[in-house]
């Protein structure tokens, strides 16, 4: 092959804006992304890639921002067909009182997998390529992202009660190493240990998890600091903080992914930052249910790795990592007090690349970058609601709706396509919402 003869690839993305998150707060403009197979093989100018590469596929986005496929670092997808069930109540009326008596008629592996094949076909027409997974049924909920093409990272659940998934803290570990072992090396789906939170989960069971997390090589997902009645429970209980129990635990650590954390002191933070803990910022979740605010701004200056999460549609009511971010943005802004702070370039970053870090990723995904796998969302910027434009981060941050993501890729496949969704039967998906909606309200 000589040089100028041009090289085969795949799929040649030409998008008027690439946003790439790395380097932080660039837009290039005019340029395209080569993709062959699964992987990024080259970002650069539009005139360059067309000399230098062979397309099997062309996609021309003359109007469009392209950016990381969004990354939703704390779900609980199953949870989509819960979506409206007991609003505006308090977290444990809503919880004990609603959600777990719901879930305990229904709960099963297809409930689950019905859950998140709705929940992906909503994500995915929001630019969300890649969610962290928090639920029973693991089993069917890995099993139905590797089916739907969809990344994520699947919790093993611990949690200190018989359920339908388990009746013993034994039962709990031995199904954990179970499915862990189904998807060890899986090209998508990834597993995480799960413990519910410090108020539900022992000192036993938290310190297992500690010792297999490390062993298997996998993060720990558990919500912490969600309300001020959970720390001041738990100092009644044991003297201690939450986070200070999992400080004796050894849990605080850099395979932690502390999701909520609205109560927190300097003293905290700090140790978050020195231990290289994950924060997931779940704003819109903690406002429904009068949670608390997490201080995202101090946490961001102190250096801790901030991720945004949407939580699940029974407390959100959504999938909307657009609308997750700017409200974190905004949020964040009025809890510092700043409206310099968490600005749109962070923003963004924290609802990708940031994203990944806390689920371990980071080398695979959440940047453009060549070497990382083509998770890609194409975000039409020429409706007359991002219109006119002078800044594209401020745009994504603060004007745009999941409405204007057009295309989708995972992997290198195309999940959407100028808005249709190209694997997924819509009528059906709706159909089966439809018959839970009936069982559910039924009771």
């Amino acid at each position: 092959m000589s040089p100028t003869t041009p090289q085969p690839v795949d799929l040649l993305i030409e998008a008027r804006w690439v946003v790439p998150v790395e380097p932080h707060g660039v837009v290039l403009e005019d340029h395209a992304v080569a993709v062959a197979g699964d992987r990024i093989v080259a970002l650069l100018p539009i005139a360059d890639a067309r000399a230098a590469y062979a397309p099997r596929e062309r996609v021309e986005l003359g109007e469009h921002a392209l950016i990381p496929g969004l990354v939703n670092a704390h779900t609980h997808n199953p949870m989509t067909l819960l979506r409206g069930l007991a609003d505006d109540l308090p977290l444990m009326v809503w919880l004990q009182q609603h959600i777990w008596p719901a879930e305990a008629k229904v709960i099963g592996p297809e409930f689950v997998r019905d859950g998140v094949e709705l929940a992906v076909a909503e994500m995915i027409r929001g630019g969300t390529t890649c969610a962290n997974e928090n639920y029973f049924f693991p089993d069917a909920i890995g099993a139905t992202y590797r089916k739907l093409g969809f990344r994520a990272v699947v919790g093993l659940p611990v949690i200190e009660f018989p359920t339908a998934w388990a009746k013993s803290q034994d039962e709990y570990f031995e199904r954990a190493a179970e499915v862990h072992d189904v998807f060890r090396g899986d090209a998508l789906v990834g597993t995480a240990f799960a413990p519910h939170a410090p108020y539900t989960v022992s000192d036993e069971s938290f310190g297992r998890i500690r010792v297999l997390a490390d062993q298997l090589d996998i993060p720990v997902h558990l919500h912490l600091h969600e309300t001020a009645h959970e720390v001041e429970e738990e100092k009644k209980k044991s003297g201690l903080r939450p986070f200070q129990r999992l400080q004796k635990l050894g849990l605080v650590n850099d395979r932690l992914i502390a999701v909520h954390m609205t109560q927190l002191t300097d003293g905290e933070i700090a140790a978050c930052a020195e231990a290289g803990v994950s924060v997931v910022h779940c704003p819109e979740s903690n406002l429904k249910l009068a949670s608390g605010f997490c201080p995202a701004e101090r946490l961001r200056r102190a250096g801790v790795n901030l991720a945004i999460g949407t939580d699940g549609c029974a407390s959100n009511n959504d999938l909307d990592m657009f609308g997750e971010l700017r409200t974190a943005a905004l949020l964040a802004k009025a809890v510092a007090q700043d409206a310099a702070a968490f600005d749109a370039a962070f923003a963004l970053r924290a609802a990708t690349l940031d994203g990944a870090r806390a689920l371990g990723l980071d080398a695979r995904i959440g940047s453009i970058e060549p070497g990382k796998q083509a998770d890609l969302a194409a975000v039409r910027l020429s409706d007359l609601e991002t219109q006119p434009l002078y800044h594209v981060a401020s745009q994504l941050a603060y004007a745009t709706g999941r409405h204007q993501v057009s295309d989708v890729w995972i992997a290198g496949r195309r999940k959407l396509a100028a808005r249709e969704l190209v694997d997924l039967d819509v009528e059906a998906v709706l159909a089966k919402a439809r018959a839970w909606r009936e069982r559910i309200a039924a009771g």
